[in-house]
């Protein structure tokens, strides 16, 4: 698929506005206050399916086009979006069929949203039926630049007697015989073994991780067809220099997230974040909400992980302007987060960043969440910082042609692994499903040390791996870090390490290779394809109930604090050079971390969950100097970001976490990427309390170039 093209204005700020929740008497006032706070795009129409066609074949498709007129006019421009999401009342009132089922004969209930059964041809019907009248209404408007089909797909895994049948077909299908079935799912266990396919049991109380993943899969492929089919329609009735999108919410059970980007025109990702004390650097605070980030790290890990989708600049659709969620949430930002919040995502590689909501609605399911206007409709203090912020990122805009962000560690993401281990997670107390569970904690604790070490991340997926020549990897990635790999096929482990072998630092661990691709556990010695060329492999491994501390016995240095979480996998080494090992008796006869050797390049294993200190002291090892290397930021609460434009300048940002100002010693020569200022090395730059400064450093993509990782000796 052809993705679109960079749009001339690389940078932009933009709200969802929904004026039918208000009518038609604030419309020039919302968009006059849009446009002097420097608002160029609105997303608009498609929560209101019920608004586009009040009753069955009755349809009002002119409402909207006042709107996007007086919007035309201030030079605002518009995505429209297909209403698909919300079905109106009187369509499930004559066709409960299409109600989704999230447990077999158990319908969603209706009053919310999404509760629909995607593949069903009578809501295929309607909603067909619906997106031809909304795009076919605007596709001439001069205003609207692309659309969004649908909202946030992949709510639920569809339990739908037709659905269910699609999915033993497919199992035939892939499978070709039901003994094939039986010998890839190991159905001789507790007696499963299928004489037919119509024996498959239904997945409602199914305890096997075969079947369980082959569900999931199955699911996330179902709204990827659903994506793809929309997408289509809307393709067909737009205009060439229109895209089609759709906003991503990551934490979808029914969503591969790498395969839905692969259908749109532009990647676009709804990211809210933990405000006030979540973003104090290193603070460790429990999330708002599942759905909601917490922490620095966190927040840019959401926009490494969105940038990684395509591997290309992303929209951010939804983030948050005040207090965001239920009723009791109630954290607006200090001042100067959201200016923040904003620049750290626009490092990460956002290109748009768009607020949810512009008004805050007075009624509703949404009725505290917070909106750039308040419940007035008057403008006050989160009014005035997205305005400055809206005319700081226009002078900035000429700048982020053809950024792209730079790394010093690339992380790899695997969904069939997250989805096996929220099935048979190996860790007690894990995170609920909307977080994650094991998987992303295991992730985010390997992430959160790249950025606890000043270092920068990128996110690549196993689907883009084996895509990418060795050699081409090595070059583009230095240094990978595969953890959590549970489930994988033999194609991504012998990449991984003739990865390696080329001259690449393979970082791996924690269950990585211990599955195939159907979830079996490799009946060889942990871990498969890596024992010998790690040096290192273990037969066992035990929960730690508490951090345990570690030992040095080589060249990684760690501070006396860092400790083992969570997980020891018990590593013998065997040709490999030990570098840490647990200071416990009953674990000391075990290393924790190993290092080895292969070909041009190393392989180390890392054993355990490691707590914020052993993570950012292994990156610190693996990466002695990153990108941002001359800068001496120790002990200030501050992240160092960067990436190169299209010019071959380096921008920088310097975020201040804390609400105290800081004072940071400049090595280089830079100017201002707003004003131009000069910003001579030997300087001392002031960074305000929750702030942030950004700087251009000409040419520096030439005369710095993205440091390797740590070299085979």
């Amino acid at each position: 698929m052809t993705r679109s093209r960079e749009d001339a204005s690389p940078l932009r700020l933009g709200t969802a506005y929904y004026p039918e929740y208000f009518g038609r008497d604030r419309v020039g006032g919302d968009l006059d206050l849009m446009r002097d706070a420097g608002v160029t795009v609105v997303r608009v129409g498609e929560s209101v399916w019920s608004t586009w066609e009040p009753r069955d074949g009755q349809f009002d498709t002119q409402w909207l086009r006042p709107v996007l007129d007086e919007a035309h006019r201030r030079g605002i421009q518009a995505v429209v979006g297909t209403p698909t999401y919300a079905v109106p009342p009187w369509l499930q009132v004559a066709h409960p069929e299409i109600a989704a089922q999230d447990r077999t004969g158990v319908r969603v209930p209706w009053g919310g949203r999404q509760e629909v059964d995607l593949t069903s041809p009578t809501f295929r019907r309607y909603a067909e039926r619906v997106v031809r009248r909304v795009v076919g209404a605007y596709a001439d408007h001069p205003a609207v630049i692309g659309f969004q089909v649908d909202n946030e797909p992949g709510a639920h895994l569809l339990h739908n007697p037709a659905v269910f049948s699609a999915f033993r077909e497919r199992l035939r299908a892939e499978h070709g015989s039901v003994e094939a079935l039986n010998e890839a799912w190991g159905l001789v266990y507790w007696s499963h073994r299928l004489t037919g396919f119509e024996e498959l049991w239904r997945p409602d109380g199914n305890t096997l991780p075969q079947y369980d993943l082959a569900w999931r899969r199955f699911q996330a492929d179902l709204t990827t067809e659903y994506l793809r089919w929309q997408v289509g329609l809307v393709r067909a009735l737009a205009r060439d220099d229109q895209f089609v999108t759709t906003c991503l919410a990551l934490t979808r059970p029914a969503l591969d997230d790498v395969a839905a980007a692969g259908e749109l025109d532009v990647t676009a990702v709804n990211l809210y974040y933990g405000m006030q004390d979540h973003l104090a650097l290193g603070q460790e605070l429990d999330p708002p909400a599942p759905w909601i980030t917490t922490g620095v790290a966190e927040l840019l890990g959401a926009a490494d992980r969105s940038y990684g989708l395509a591997q290309e600049r992303f929209s951010v659709t939804e983030t948050n302007a005040q207090s965001i969620g239920d009723s009791d949430v109630n954290l607006p930002p200090h001042p100067g987060q959201l200016r923040q919040g904003a620049l750290a995502m626009v490092a990460r590689g956002a290109a748009l960043v768009e607020y949810s909501h512009w008004n805050t609605i007075p009624f509703g399911t949404e009725t505290h969440w917070g909106g750039v206007l308040p419940h007035s409709g008057e403008p006050g203090r989160t009014y005035r910082e997205v305005a400055a912020l809206g005319r700081e990122l226009a002078r900035m805009a000429p700048r982020f042609h053809g950024y792209r962000p730079d790394h010093d560690v690339t992380l790899l993401r695997s969904n069939a692994s997250r989805w096996a281990l929220e099935f048979q997670p190996f860790l007690p107390q894990v995170p609920a499903q909307e977080r994650g569970g094991v998987y992303e904690l295991v992730f985010r604790a390997f992430h959160r040390g790249v950025v606890e070490s000043g270092r920068q991340a990128a996110v690549l997926h196993e689907e883009q791996l084996t895509a990418v020549p060795v050699g081409e990897l090595v070059a583009s990635h230095p240094v990978l870090v595969a953890v959590g790999l549970y489930a994988a096929d033999d194609e991504v482990l012998q990449h991984l390490q003739r990865y390696a072998e080329a001259g690449g630092h393979l970082v791996l661990g924690v269950r990585t290779a211990f599955a195939d691709e159907q979830a079996r556990v490799r009946p060889v010695r942990a871990p498969a394809v890596f024992a010998g060329p790690a040096g290192t492999w273990y037969e066992e491994a035990t929960t730690l109930r508490r951090p345990v501390a570690l030992t040095v016995r080589g060249d990684l240095a760690v501070d006396g604090t860092a400790r083992a979480t969570r997980w020891a996998e018990g590593l013998l080494p065997d040709g490999a050079d030990v570098l840490l090992t647990y200071d416990d008796p009953q674990l000391e006869h075990f290393a924790a971390v190993t290092t080895r050797r292969a070909g041009r390049g190393r392989i180390t294993w890392v054993g355990t969950v490691p707590d914020p200190v052993l993570a950012a002291d292994l990156v610190r090892w693996l990466v002695p100097a990153g990108v941002g290397a001359g800068w001496d930021l120790t002990g200030l609460p501050v992240t160092l970001t960067s990436g190169v434009n299209a010019a071959g300048d380096r921008l920088w940002f310097l975020h201040n976490w804390s609400g105290a100002g800081v004072d940071v010693g400049v090595p280089v020569d830079l100017v201002d990427a707003v004003d131009d200022a000069a910003v001579p090395a030997g300087s001392t730059a002031h960074v305000d309390r929750w702030g942030c400064r950004v700087w251009r450093q000409p040419g520096a993509a030439v005369l710095v170039p993205s440091a390797p990782g740590r070299a085979a000796p």
